[in-house]
């Protein structure tokens, strides 16, 4: 199904999307850590965009079709800045190109142009790499074919685009692991992401947009700590490269060649006579040189990626310095999945440890003074470890407590008591209180011949289950463990169980076990994380 929407209609929407991401850009920008931490991909595709807006406002009134095309066209290349602002305007080009020979927009046209988008934009990347850019413009082609397949009326048809372009943002993280190791999702895929929510808001009239009813940040990645790149390593070359070429002779492949032999993420879009080219390479000299003897080169500009990670660090640290909180957290865990979910309950930073693994009573001091906080509470997760964390909190030379938590599940229920209004003493206090409700047990194997609580024999490479400290099962398979524990631990009387899963034990088997409980305890409400620790193939809790 068609809509009727004028040229104005659309051209006011471009406009509005250019703003949006232009009040966002900084946002943008915190995210940049790939291809290189340099901070300016929110920047460089604002002023892309804008280079659009600028170019159709000089358009007569009533101009055709192909007209307003061409212009967002070529003001998408001339005004194309870093690598993300030269993709934004192949994936512009792609949709005007896509959508000619449409007199409506419509989910075909839209199908149509996202198609096209995806076909020049990877055409222009030689090594396309997931979780960029690039892969939340593919999704958002699928979303856009899928619902021209299935008849969506051209409203449903937009709605569905921004939808999965989140969608695919939100999923850059596991496929990309540098995005993964800094907290962050792409900035390039968000910033896209972004120009397409609030062009489609403009285009409907609407007030508000996707994100901000998404809460996108916040419901994607609670609490997000952007990691400061202080090494350089994001790239092998320190100069961003840009700058247009007029030519009539200039052949692309073999421009693509030389940039190669320069350095990396190099691009060379556009056609004759007028093309940009975008590299980062250690000799600028020498990549001019080349196109010079082409054609007429323009409009260059030279940037040093390494100062500008430098100023992005320093951003970051003023931004962290301002945002600093009356209550920080500081706790120990083994795996990451536990470190995620402590993380997304406001934990600042994770020690790595446990049994077996016990941080120094520095290691702790040293991650309670990291913390940009007014006070510090310190959750050691571990009888063996309260003792390192008393002292970390008598050493320290600003207000900092312990609240004695034995494991990660007390923790879990200790942070959700916290008030950031109320003094230390009264969350130490609410927070003890909550943790010392919850009752833990831990599944592990014997190491050694030794007895339970009730002076039974073990023997190494039994399945033991302890419960708050006392060995209280004994058993051949993890689950009978766990549900004998369960019924020491009077599950009955309980309404939630929270499992956490070890690194080796598989989800067939946590399905498997959830399955097993449910059907002896049906009122109990299970709660089944992946938390990737060692040695334990579960730890659990019960409230």
């Amino acid at each position: 199904m068609s809509t009727t929407y004028s040229s104005n209609n659309i051209l006011n929407a471009v406009a509005a999307a250019a703003k949006t991401l232009g009040d966002r850009k900084e946002e943008v920008n915190r995210l940049n850590v790939f291809p290189v931490p340099d901070g300016d991909t929110g920047t460089n595709m604002s002023l892309t965009i804008e280079s659009v807006v600028g170019n159709v406002a000089n358009l007569p009134i009533g101009a055709s079709g192909a007209d307003i095309r061409k212009a967002i066209t070529t003001g998408a290349l001339m005004g194309a800045r870093g690598n993300s602002g030269v993709i934004t305007s192949q994936i512009l080009r792609g949709l005007c190109e896509g959508s000619q020979g449409f007199d409506t927009l419509s989910t075909e046209s839209l199908a149509s142009a996202f198609a096209k988008a995806q076909e020049v934009a990877f055409q222009a990347v030689r090594k396309p790499v997931e979780g960029t850019i690039l892969t939340v413009l593919r999704d958002a082609a699928a979303a856009a074919k899928n619902a021209a397949d299935e008849g969506l009326d051209t409203e449903a048809a937009l709605d569905a685009i921004v939808a999965e372009a989140y969608a695919s943002v939100q999923r850059t993280p596991d496929l990309l692991p540098v995005l993964k190791e800094h907290g962050v999702v792409d900035a390039g895929g968000f910033g896209l992401a972004i120009l397409f929510d609030a062009f489609v808001a403009a285009l409907l009239g609407r007030s508000g947009t996707m994100v901000d009813e998404m809460s996108f940040l916040r419901n994607a990645h609670p609490k997000v700590e952007i990691e400061q790149v202080n090494d350089w390593e994001g790239s092998n070359f320190r100069y961003c490269n840009e700058f247009l070429v007029d030519s009539d002779t200039l052949d692309k492949d073999e421009a693509l060649k030389f940039l190669g032999t320069m350095g990396d993420c190099e691009l060379c879009v556009g056609e004759v006579p007028k093309f940009k080219v975008h590299v980062h390479s250690d000799h600028p000299d020498q990549v001019l040189a080349y196109f010079l003897e082409r054609g007429q080169v323009s409009e260059v500009f030279i940037h040093n990626m390494e100062l500008q990670s430098a100023e992005r660090t320093e951003k970051l640290a003023a931004e962290e310095e301002a945002e600093k909180k009356p209550l920080g957290f500081v706790a120990v865990a083994a795996g990451e999945g536990n470190a995620d979910i402590l993380k997304s309950l406001g934990v600042n930073v994770v020690v790595s440890g446990g049994q077996t693994m016990n941080p120094s009573t520095k290691d702790l001091l040293e991650a309670a003074q990291s913390v940009n906080a007014d006070a510090v509470i310190i959750l050691p997760n571990n009888s063996n470890i309260i003792m390192a964390a008393n002292s970390a909190a008598d050493l320290a030379e600003f207000p900092c407590a312990v609240v004695p938590t034995k494991s990660v599940p007390q923790a879990f229920s200790a942070l959700f008591a916290v008030d950031q209004d109320a003094s230390l003493e009264t969350n130490v206090e609410e927070m003890t209180e909550a943790a010392q409700a919850v009752q833990s047990g831990e599944v592990t194997w014997a190491i050694k011949d030794s007895k339970d609580a009730e002076g039974n024999p073990i023997h190494e490479g039994d399945v033991i289950g302890i419960a708050d400290g006392s060995i209280d099962a004994v058993d051949s398979t993890v689950e009978g463990a766990v549900l004998t524990l369960l019924e020491k631990m009077d599950a009955d009387d309980a309404d939630t169980c929270t499992i956490l899963a070890g690194e080796d034990y598989t989800d067939e088997q946590l399905e498997a076990l959830v399955a097993r409980i449910e059907e002896a305890y049906e009122d109990l409400e299970i709660d089944a994380q992946r938390g990737g620790q060692p040695l334990y193939p579960i730890i659990f809790s019960v409230e």
